[in-house]
This record gives C-alpha cells, sequence and structure tokens, in this order.
C-alpha cells in the first residue's frame, strides 16, 4: 500500500515540504506532475554591462566575509537585494517582497520575491 503524502483536512505551507520524507517525483505526482532535472539553457542578454557585474562581485566579495549571515533575513538584505535591485534597474520588471499565495489546502505560504513584468497581471 502505498503513503499518503498528504493528510485529509491539513494545510500545508511551503516550510512543511522540507519536512517531508517522500521523494521529490513522488510529491510531484500528487500534484499530477512529474519530476526530471536537467540543465536549464537560458537566454543572455545581448548588451551586457560586463562593469557592472564585475562591480557587483567586487563589492560581494569585499563585504560578505565581514558579515555574519546566520538568518534568511539577513541572507536576504545582504546578498539577494542588491542582485534584485540590480536586476530591476535593467528590466521593464516589479518585485512585490513576501508575496502571499495559497492555491489550495497543499500549498499555500508566502514567496520571499516575486519578480514579474510590468506587463503581467497578478490576481
Amino acid at each position: 500500500m502505498k503513503n499518503l503524502i498528504f493528510k485529509e483536512g491539513k494545510k500545508y505551507t511551503f516550510s512543511d515540504y522540507f519536512d517531508f520524507n517522500n521523494q521529490t517525483e513522488d510529491i510531484a505526482y500528487e500534484f499530477g506532475y512529474s519530476f526530471s532535472s536537467k540543465v536549464l539553457e537560458l537566454p543572455t542578454a545581448k548588451n551586457i554591462n560586463l562593469n557592472e557585474i564585475k562591480k557587483l562581485q567586487s563589492t560581494f566579495y569585499d563585504v560578505l566575509p565581514k558579515i555574519s549571515l546566520n538568518s534568511e533575513m539577513a541572507k536576504r538584505d545582504f546578498m539577494i537585494a542588491p542582485v534584485l535591485w540590480e536586476i530591476i534597474r535593467h528590466v521593464d520588471a516589479k518585485i512585490n517582497v513576501e508575496y502571499s499565495i495559497e492555491v489550495d489546502n497543499k500549498l499555500s505560504g508566502s514567496l520571499d520575491y516575486l519578480l514579474f513584468s510590468k506587463r503581467d497581471k497578478l490576481r
């Protein structure tokens, strides 16, 4: 008999999934999907300013050793935010921080960041 992943009537958040002992493939199957791992080849911009990238890298390597990153909030504040700032400086996008999402009882919670095109409409 197959082990049930979800208990009837229980509401699950994103963090609950880290406590599961089930295989990723089994969890995806419960949602009607399959799972596979592969390298993604994402499109690259044609007009990349390498100086800006090098400046950001240099800042990280100079500053990060001087900061104790013991929490997710610290990582967000000191590592992720500067990268996101650079992204929204160069693309026509908006960032929602702590974006609440509720799909159903099997999946709810909040996303740390949701980056979307200004052309996209969120419900």
